[in-house]
Formats: structure tokens, sequence, C-alpha cells
């Protein structure tokens, strides 16, 4: 089902479908509740500090994880202690904050977050509250909030937005949820503070973006054993047949990656956040088996040298970094001298 949901999001022209009025119905809902925050009928709290949000405006992943990393490092490089907070997607987690450490389980914590913490270093807490989970971190004395997702949390007041945009799926059919990918209208790019395009921008439904968007790339350069223990250059498996797994929102980016290091591919895609069982990669020979980092975290204790997890990294050109982190910091800065959200 997912899959030939997707299939049918983001085809590059819109055709009729059936689910369109519910797509009308979601579409009242969402200008309804946005109305409701403007006109002050719900309203939006601060953390304490400064909240950066790393959202996106369509289903499936756009590589948002991948430049909240980015942006944990530019940010710490500033001086600036950094905290980061995410919903916990597949966690056992409650509504209430939950701190998340490189030694915690993934069920317990959810994938991504497990993820972020191990990578960045950075404190991380988790919750279905977003609010009461920066409101954590804030209390721990952080001086920025970076929100992993969020755009659509409208409880949490923010500082700062910033969409990421594959720049190869788009805006798919340009259609609202059921019958598109997108969680809210084009027209909410006309009120975010940077709006970053991940790879090549080559999908149709992006011929009529705002000329100042930044551009991202995924590059990887490694492959790392399951155990931590050994690393690998990537281009290492060059001209070799390996067994490819990702559950993630979008694998074919993986793929593509992979072959573009010369890699002779056999994919096997599983649904964004899939639980991995050492079963599901314990294929019937001797080939390597390459995942994505996100899954890899899911792995940790499959007994198996074949398991390779290849870690990706966002990459600005330097003018590009430079106007990020320059408007970032303008709207961090900006909200301590005047006394936090």
């Amino acid at each position: 089902m997912e899959r030939q949901l997707t299939q049918l999001w983001y085809r590059e022209h819109a055709r009729a479908s059936l689910l369109q009025p519910l797509a009308w119905a979601y579409s009242a809902a969402v200008a309804l509740r946005r109305r409701a925050y403007a006109g002050g009928w719900a309203r939006s709290a601060g953390a304490g500090r400064p909240v950066v949000v790393v959202g996106n405006l369509t289903v499936g992943g756009t590589g948002k994880t991948p430049l909240t990393l980015w942006l944990a490092r530019a940010l710490g490089s500033q001086g600036l202690r950094v905290g980061i907070v995410a919903r916990g997607y597949g966690s056992r987690n409650g509504r209430g904050p939950r701190r998340v450490d490189a030694a915690c389980r993934w069920q317990e914590v959810g994938d991504e977050p497990l993820l972020l913490a191990r990578r960045s270093g950075c404190p991380t807490v988790i919750g279905t509250d977003r609010l009461a989970a920066a409101r954590a971190l804030a209390a721990e004395g952080v001086d920025v909030i970076i929100a992993d997702d969020g755009l659509q949390h409208l409880r949490l007041a923010r500082d700062c937005e910033i969409v990421v945009i594959d720049g190869a799926r788009g805006f798919g059919n340009g259609h609202l949820l059921p019958a598109g990918p997108l969680r809210e209208p084009t027209t909410r790019l006309l009120q975010v503070d940077a709006i970053v395009v991940n790879g090549d921008l080559t999908h149709g439904s992006l011929a009529h973006l705002p000329s100042a968007v930044l551009a991202m790339q995924l590059t990887a350069s490694e492959a790392v054993s399951i155990d931590q223990r050994v690393r690998r250059p990537l281009a290492s498996f060059q001209g070799q047949r390996v067994h490819a797994v990702a559950g993630i929102g979008n694998p074919q980016r993986f793929f593509a990656e992979l072959r573009n290091h010369g890699i002779e591919v056999i994919e096997h895609a599983f649904p964004d956040h899939h639980p991995l069982t050492a079963a599901e990669v314990a294929f019937a020979d001797a080939l390597p088996v390459l995942m994505t980092e996100k899954d890899a975290v899911k792995c940790g204790t499959f007994p198996s040298p074949r398991l390779w997890y290849v870690p990706v990294t966002a990459q600005l050109a330097p003018h590009d970094a430079h106007e990020l982190l320059t408007r970032v910091l303008a709207k961090v800065r900006g909200s301590v001298r005047a006394g936090g959200p």
C-alpha cells in the first residue's frame, strides 16, 4: 500500500484521483488550524530558548536529518550549546519528554533520534509533545534548540524555519494528503527563513521555486562495519555486487548513491522506519550487505561480519553554507536579545 501511494504521489504530473475529496477536506483542516494560531484561538508557546525548525512540506525523506546534523555542528562551532528535539517516531516512549543517549535501545526512542544523538553528541530529547521536550532541553542549559521535523507542530514557537526539499522528487503530483505527498500548500514556502534543495533540482514541480534557494548534497565516502570496529572506503566496493538495504523515506536515493560509486546493487527496499530483523538481512549467499545508517541502529546486535552501513553527510557550497548559518544566527541571536520567544 505504501509503495502504491508513493508511486501515485510522486508522479510529476497530477492526475485525477479518487482521494481528491479527502485532500480538499485535509486542506480545509490545515487552513483552519493555521487561522486558529494566527487569530489567537490557539496559542504557540516558547521553550525558553531559541528554536530552529528543520522540516519539510512532503511525506517521506528529504534529507532533514543530515541537515540537522550539519546545522548542529555549525552552531556548535560558534560557541553555542545545541540541543535537538524530535518526535521519536515508532518509539515506545509516551507523550512526555525522554532523554536519548548513545546507549539507548532504538525500540525505546526511535531510529532517527538515536542516530542524531550518536552522530551529533548533542543533548537530544524526544516526545510527541515537542514543546515539553524542548523545555526539557532548555532546563539542561542549552543555548539553542533544533527541531528535527516539526514544521507543522505549531504549538512549539519557533524563531527560524528551514524547509528541505528533495530535488529529484520535488512536490510530487502537487496534491495535498492523501491524494498527494504535501502536508501543506507550497505557498507555505513564502513564510520560511530558508529553503534548502537536496540534490540536483530536476523535478518539474520545482520550476517556480523562489530564486534564493540554497543547495545541499548528501555525500558518502566510507562504509562502517555494523559493530563499528572497521571502516573502509566506499570505493573499495567498486565493481562488486552487494545487497543494499534501505528502510528510509526514499530508498532509491541510497541505491543511486551506491551505483554512483561503481557498486552493483541488489535492491532491498523496506518501508520507512521498518524494524529490521536478522533474518531479513541474512541473504543466502556470501555477498556484502550495505545499509543506511538509520537502518544500522536497528542491527547493531546482529552478529554478522557481512553487514556494513554507509553514513551520509550534508555538504553545502561555501557561499550557501555561509548564507544559511548567517540567517540562522541572525534569528537566534535576535531572539536572545529580545528576551526569548
